[in-house]
């Protein structure tokens, strides 16, 4: 899919990180771009700065997804790009000194991860396939999924988080099935151990041993190069209903 300015994007969790990383590259190749985090301040930052729009969102909440939606699409018209990076990771274990993982934590990570990239994907997907399709396009659109290496590299603490990400690298290919049709392509990223925000707030010893695991190059990603291989996903129309792992092939240990 060729990206100029006619281009309407749509990024999920926009206001750091990834996210922020792909709503930057597609704005500096001439897409119209809508942040979508819960983050205001943040993503009308990032909105301000990459001339795009900002759309409060709880991906979780599928009208709040809606609403975020028709607002992105009055400013820009119907998406052809969705890109979804909303997430969090937070860590527990099964069994923790003799107590369960707490049950709403689970739920929040499936609902924010799993679900909310359901929400996103199958409402962009509704608006994508009503699009008209230009004589010579072989496609209307096309959705990136985030999913990870914890899909199947999951550590120790991260039963929850693993699933969420299992679940997206598992929606992937019957997704891109059903709108293969309507001419719309699903895709997901599995990305490895990123520099993001999150992980650079921790100390430097921490980062230095996180990116010891990496066989090479020895460092962590760059969120740069996520949204790199968003814009190949995105320009390549033969990549579909796939699952690219983007972890320096590292393989994660049990912790």
């Amino acid at each position: 899919m060729k990206i100029d300015e006619r281009t309407s994007a749509v990024v999920t969790g926009a206001a750091s990180g990834l996210g922020e990383a792909v709503a930057a590259m597609l704005a500096e190749a001439g897409a119209r771009v809508a942040v979508f985090d819960r983050d205001a301040d943040k993503g009308r930052a990032v909105a301000e700065r990459i001339g795009g729009v900002y759309c409060t969102v709880d991906v979780a909440n599928a009208e709040s997804v809606s609403a975020a939606l028709s607002a992105a699409r009055d400013a820009h018209g119907v998406e052809s790009i969705t890109v979804n990076c909303a997430g969090i990771v937070p860590a527990a274990k099964t069994v923790s000194r003799g107590a369960a993982h707490d049950a709403a934590l689970f739920q929040q990570v499936i609902g924010i991860n799993l679900i909310g990239t359901f929400n996103v994907a199958s409402q962009s997907a509704a608006g994508m396939v009503a699009r008209p399709l230009a004589e010579d396009d072989e496609e209307r659109g096309v959705i990136i999924n985030t999913a990870s290496v914890a899909a199947t590299d999951g550590q120790i603490g991260q039963v929850a988080y693993a699933a969420s990400k299992s679940g997206v690298a598992g929606l992937t290919l019957p997704m891109a099935r059903d709108l293969a049709d309507k001419r719309v392509r699903v895709v997901a990223v599995a990305p490895g151990i990123f520099g993001t925000p999150m992980v650079d707030a921790f100390p430097q010893a921490v980062r230095d041993a996180l990116a010891a695991q990496v066989p090479h190059p020895a460092r962590l990603g760059r969120p740069a190069e996520f949204a790199a291989l968003v814009r190949h996903i995105v320009d390549n129309a033969f990549l579909n209903g796939e699952i690219i792992r983007l972890d320096g092939a590292v393989r994660m240990p049990p912790r």
